[in-house]
């Protein structure tokens, strides 16, 4: 029985954070319509905060995307000032990606009026309990995929 808990103990992770997943991605929505930006071109601005990515499909990959449906994504953003593809001097086929200035205040921006909404549900948890929360979603979320399906 799905909704039954007691004799498990507790609900499935998949059963408490997908909920809550869905939940923050709507508190989301409305900070990135002010700011002009779609969910994957929010996701894209975050991942290229690491060195630069060496194609699209690796970017794809990492956030999890459809490589051909990011594309238009890197389009937009490019159009927009907001990140940069260049040649790769060892592999004129593979493009690198960057953020530029812009893109890299607008990230900061969105990420900071984002961070200042989850506040308020943080502020429910004890201090500690909140620490904990954090650093335990933080090294689940590290984890690769793999190692969560067990494959």
């Amino acid at each position: 029985m799905a909704g039954n808990t007691a004799s498990k103990g507790r609900p499935d992770l998949a059963a408490m954070i997908v909920p809550l997943g869905r939940a923050l991605v709507a508190a989301e929505l409305p900070v990135l319509r002010r700011h002009g930006l779609a969910m994957w071109a929010y996701a894209v601005l975050l991942r290229l905060d690491d060195p630069p990515v060496r194609t699209q499909a690796a970017l794809a990959r990492d956030i999890g995307a459809d490589k051909t449906r990011i594309i238009g994504v890197l389009d937009d953003l490019e159009e927009r000032g907001l990140i940069r593809r260049q040649p790769d001097p060892a592999d004129r086929r593979a493009r690198l990606l960057s953020l530029t200035p812009a893109g890299r205040q607008l990230r900061d921006t969105v990420q900071a009026a984002i961070q200042q909404r989850e506040e308020r549900l943080l502020a429910r948890l004890p201090e500690e309990d909140r620490r904990g929360f954090l650093n335990a979603l933080q090294a689940l979320a590290a984890l690769p995929p793999s190692e969560i399906s067990g494959a």
